[in-house]
């Protein structure tokens, strides 16, 4: 770890994971200890780390229903271990195409006893599963046209997409109406979440796919 203090844990880690607070707090500080090192945070997020990142994405766990859910692009482990962290009750299959990263996630999973996680290495568009999954995650990917198109088909009839966005969440869904059509999306929503909680809020896309 460099110089670089790492963030104070909030007080509202405890209310987000509750009883899996030990979890996360080992999940946090294996990341910042070797994030960095392995090109999965940027060296100037440790002060951050907390707030930005982890609370940042336990927030969504209350959007997630018990079935099986798939983490686009898993890289850190954000959201994908985070939610499997605040819900074992949820099986999750995370999703990402680096080797390094793949190699990250397992052990991590591993080693922080998540047995309710499956990592698989492949790209999104190139995702072959058993079964359709019941809802997909992803944070910080890539812009809603792209994502849309490539998710969609791993989703049940009747499954949803949570997606973490920026601030410019609604322009996104303007220049993603083609694709949102095309992928029959119906009940689409933007959730503000985290108001008083966070210091940065967490906005979600949300959408059924039909």
């Amino acid at each position: 770890m460099n110089d670089i203090t790492v963030e104070t844990e909030p007080t509202a880690a405890a209310e987000l994971f509750g009883e899996h607070l030990d979890i996360a707090r080992a999940f946090t500080a294996d990341l910042a200890r070797r994030g960095e090192e392995l090109g999965l945070i940027g060296p100037l997020e440790l002060p951050r780390l907390w707030s930005r990142h982890i609370l940042n994405c336990a927030l969504v766990a209350p959007l997630l229903s018990p079935g099986v859910v798939g983490d686009i692009g898993s890289g850190a482990g954000l959201p994908g271990l985070v939610l499997a962290i605040a819900r074992p009750d949820v099986q999750f299959v995370l999703i990402e195409p680096m080797e390094r990263r793949v190699d990250w996630l397992t052990s991590e999973s591993k080693s922080l006893g998540l047995d309710n996680v499956r990592v698989l290495r492949a790209r999104a568009e190139e995702t072959k599963l058993d079964w359709p999954l019941d809802q997909v995650t992803a944070r910080a990917v890539s812009s809603l046209s792209t994502l849309i198109p490539i998710t969609a088909p791993l989703v049940k009839a009747g499954g949803q997409m949570i997606f973490m966005k920026g601030a410019r969440v609604e322009d996104e869904m303007s220049a993603a109406a083609k694709a949102m059509r095309k992928a029959r999306l119906t009940d689409v929503e933007v959730l503000v979440l985290g108001e008083g909680v966070v210091p940065e809020v967490t906005r979600v896309f949300r959408a059924t796919v039909d």
